[in-house]
Formats: C-alpha cells, sequence, structure tokens
C-alpha cells in the first residue's frame, strides 16, 4: 500500500449494484445488459446507447463485485475509492421509478461503503466512500430532488453526486436547477460531472474504429460543452463554492479556454454577463487526472494555475493551486488490460503521468497531493486523518 503519509485515493471508479444490474438486465433496449452470442461463447454485454460498436462491452463481476473492486484496488495501492454509479444513470427512466430506484440504490451504495473494511494505516476511514444518485429526468419535482440531496446528506459514507450533463432535460445551464445547486452547495457534496452521451456519432464515419473515437473524443467534448454553457449560465458566480468535479480532465475546456474567452469578449450577447473572465472559473473546478500522459496533466495544472490573474482586480499565478485541483482516477472497471495481466496499463499510465509532471516529479508534496491529499481534502475527510 502507499506510504500512510501520501495515500493513493481513487475517485473516478465505478460500480454498477446489483439492483442496477438487475434493472438493466430486464430491459429489451438500450440501455441494457443482454446476452451476446458470437458463435462460440455467450456472454453479458452492457449496452448504454443504441447503435454502439461491437454490440456493447462485455461484463461481468468487476462490474458489481466488492471484493473485485477491493482485489484491483490492493493491486494497483490504492487506499481508498469513492465510488459511483457509470451511465446510463437513471435517464431512461420515468420520474416516480427514477426517485424511487434512487433512494434504493443510495441506501444499497451507503451499505457497500459502510461495511467496507477500514483504510489501510488511515484511522477511522474506509476502504470506500460514494457518490450518490440524484433523480435528474424530465418531468421530476425538483422539490424531490432537493429532498434527496437532504436525504444523501445523512448518509454518512456518501460524499457527493454523480451528475451527467442533461440535468433534468435541458442541459447544465437549466436555471431551473439553481435550487438544486443552492441544496447541494449547503449539503457541502461533491459533484462529479460526467459525460454519457458524447457528441453527435455521424461525425466519426462510416469506418469501424471499436469504441475509439466515443471515448476518446466524444466524452471529453460532451463535458467541454456542458461545463462551458454551465459557465456562461453564471452557475458559478452564484453558487461559488460549489464542489465541481469534471472527468476526464476536463476534456478541452484548459485547451480552449483562452479562445472561449476571447470568443466571450468579442460577442455582445455575453460579453458582460460573467463577474469574471472565462479563465478564472478553472480556478473554481476540480479535475480527475484521467488523462494517461504528464505533458497533458501539466498543461491543465498550468491552466488551472493562472485562474487568479483573471480575477477581477488582478491576481497572480501560483503554481501550487493547479496541483492541488487535480485528483487521481482510474476509470475502473472500464479500460481493463486485453490480455491477463498482474497491473491494468491504464492505471498505471495514470500514476506515471502524475509522478512524472515536470515540477511535480521532483516535488514529493505536489504527488501526494495529487494522488490522495487532495481527495481527503475536497471529501473533508483529511482533518480525520491529520489531526
Amino acid at each position: 500500500m502507499a506510504n500512510i503519509r501520501h495515500p493513493i485515493v481513487d475517485v473516478h471508479t465505478h460500480v454498477y449494484l446489483p439492483q442496477y444490474a438487475a434493472e438493466l438486465r430486464a430491459r429489451t433496449s438500450a440501455p441494457r445488459i443482454l446476452n451476446w452470442t458470437n458463435g462460440v461463447k455467450t456472454e453479458e454485454r452492457l449496452l448504454i446507447l443504441d447503435g454502439e460498436p461491437s454490440g456493447g462491452r462485455p461484463v461481468g463481476p468487476q462490474y458489481w463485485d466488492r471484493d473485485e473492486k477491493l482485489e484491483f484496488m490492493r493491486r494497483h495501492g490504492i487506499n481508498i475509492s469513492f465510488v459511483s454509479s457509470a451511465n446510463p444513470w437513471l435517464d431512461f427512466l420515468p420520474a416516480d421509478r427514477a426517485q424511487t430506484l434512487a433512494h434504493e440504490l443510495n441506501n444499497n451504495l451507503e451499505e457497500y461503503c459502510a461495511t467496507s473494511p477500514p483504510a489501510e494505516g488511515l484511522s477511522g476511514l474506509k476502504t470506500l466512500y460514494g457518490f450518490g444518485l440524484l433523480p435528474l429526468v424530465p418531468d421530476v419535482e425538483v422539490s424531490a430532488i432537493v429532498q434527496a440531496i437532504e436525504y444523501l446528506k445523512s448518509l454518512p459514507h456518501i460524499r457527493g453526486v454523480i451528475m451527467g450533463t442533461k440535468g433534468i432535460g435541458k442541459g447544465l445551464d437549466d436555471s431551473a436547477l439553481d435550487p438544486i445547486w443552492d441544496a447541494i452547495q449547503a449539503a457541502r457534496l461533491v459533484v462529479f460531472i460526467h459525460p454519457h452521451y458524447g457528441v453527435d456519432s455521424t461525425a466519426f464515419g462510416e469506418n469501424d474504429n471499436g469504441h475509439v473515437l466515443p471515448l476518446a473524443l466524444g466524452f471529453p467534448f460532451e463535458t467541454t460543452i456542458a461545463i462551458t454553457r454551465l459557465i456562461l449560465s453564471g452557475v458559478l458566480d452564484r453558487f461559488p463554492d460549489l464542489r465541481l468535479l469534471l472527468a476526464h480532465s476536463g476534456g478541452a475546456l484548459p485547451q480552449l479556454s483562452s479562445r472561449l474567452a476571447s470568443c466571450i469578449q468579442h460577442d455582445p450577447i455575453v460579453a458582460n454577463r460573467l463577474k469574471h473572465d472565462l479563465r478564472y472559473y478553472l480556478g473554481q473546478l476540480y479535475f480527475d487526472a484521467v488523462a494517461y500522459g504528464p505533458e497533458e496533466l501539466t498543461f491543465v495544472s498550468r491552466t488551472i494555475s493562472r485562474a487568479s490573474a483573471f480575477k477581477n482586480g488582478g491576481g497572480t499565478v501560483d503554481p501550487v493551486v493547479g496541483s492541488s485541483r487535480l485528483l487521481f482516477g482510474t476509470d475502473h472497471p472500464f479500460f481493463p488490460p486485453l490480455e491477463a495481466s498482474q497491473k491494468w496499463p491504464s492505471v498505471e499510465s495514470n500514476l506515471a503521468a502524475i509522478r512524472g509532471m515536470p515540477g511535480v516529479d521532483s516535488k514529493p508534496e505536489h504527488q501526494a497531493n495529487i494522488l490522495g491529499l487532495n481527495a481527503l481534502r475536497l471529501f473533508d475527510l483529511h482533518d480525520q486523518v491529520y489531526t
């Protein structure tokens, strides 16, 4: 295991709880879990969206068995994982069923985490914590979502919520979400923003490229658009203490932030809408470090570091700020090795990328922050260990 003073904490790791998997097995159209036969063997496959390559992806115990999750953590030296349900969440359900299932799955996840082993060397902490689900579907009463947030706040091992990009149907810039943002901010829950639909699949052409284009490009572009819309709507001005964690290192938002800022500055519709330059808001966000390369992570960190320089009234570039907003993640159980091996190359790439970031490679304290301490602080668990 990692040195207890420098724990490794995984903030991007998924589970399909058994009750949720059963819900997907009972369906006859996407999203669903189906029995797939290639003429030689039959296996279960997860079909999240219609038209997915290869008839979906193979699924097995690693998607729902807690022992498999814990073994994966042991294999890679991970002390604590913050587990989230993966897409499609509840998007496909009517409002009444979404409310019922969200409540049941949140209770299941609390038990899944509460009965997990103690975190080795970290007094008072469990191995597993969770992101809860909200019934974010069209036609749901906003008051019901606020009630769900209040309930999540009472579950000690649920430290946040996972959220797609549609909100309750119109996106994260929908003003109807304001009471929800307000309740989440007051509850100090972390919101993990994760893509689901990607972008228009016709953009990927007719050649069979497997899942590469929708996963490597479609997902990050979806996040980029959703968060830009959220910023443009003024959510981060109205709720400055909201804790938003972006999947896949924020997609292309860091790379395009200056272009976005320039476009805003030259557009009369939005030029005076925000309190600050768009680049300032990157310093209010958190980013998982699921990027696989030290150069990419360094760019994200440096882009975050300059955020306060774009605050109205001025600010400074602080390299420490960038590394304080990055958090290690694995995306387990996705991206397994194609052949059985002791460790997953996708996980080892993320670890190596963090440790190899120029400027971080020679500063163990910055590595320790990204690998685990930032997460403990973000989820209000740091003081339980270091007091």
